[in-house]
């Protein structure tokens, strides 16, 4: 498992996330993560079979139907059964991608297998959402309160 200066170079470095199960239903933990993403400024790809756009984007059925004209997937991020993750795995190294992210209540040792042999750095069972929230102070976002009051910033890493 990724610690939290690792957490913190991978939501700084890459800033273009694929969503793997994103929903169009607001209610959705996918739909909540993908708005708050956006807003800190990340570029989401909805990826969902079910769905032409999510949150004013084209959404695409599979990763590999992303074209190269979108730029270079960073993040795929899965919000699918731990039991899709290990294609969902191949289909991130075959695409260039350079982190697979599963969700919170994901994991699997094989798609971590899969993901590493093919170069990309894993991080299972945790939100992108709350993790970026975490590490860069956005848990006061949509009403969050910690009860954690420091004037202690991280060190911001220089772009």
């Amino acid at each position: 498992m990724p610690d939290i200066p690792t957490l913190r170079r991978i939501l700084h470095d890459y800033r273009t996330i694929a969503m793997v199960g994103l929903s169009d239903n607001w209610y959705r933990p996918s739909f909540f993560a993908a708005k708050y993403m956006r807003d800190h400024g990340y570029r989401v790809i909805p990826v969902n079979p079910r769905h032409s756009q999510i949150l004013g984007e084209k959404c695409y059925p599979e990763l590999a139907a992303i074209p190269e004209s979108a730029g270079p997937v960073g993040i795929v991020d899965v919000f699918r059964r731990p039991e899709n993750a290990p294609e969902l795995a191949r289909q991130a190294v075959a695409v260039g991608a350079r982190v697979l992210w599963l969700q919170l209540g994901i994991a699997n040792a094989e798609a971590a297998r899969i993901a590493a042999a093919g170069g990309l750095e894993v991080v299972m069972d945790r939100c992108v959402k709350i993790e970026h929230a975490r590490l860069f102070g956005g848990l006061g976002w949509v009403g969050v309160n910690t009860g954690v009051v420091s004037a202690h910033r991280h060190k911001v890493i220089a772009n």
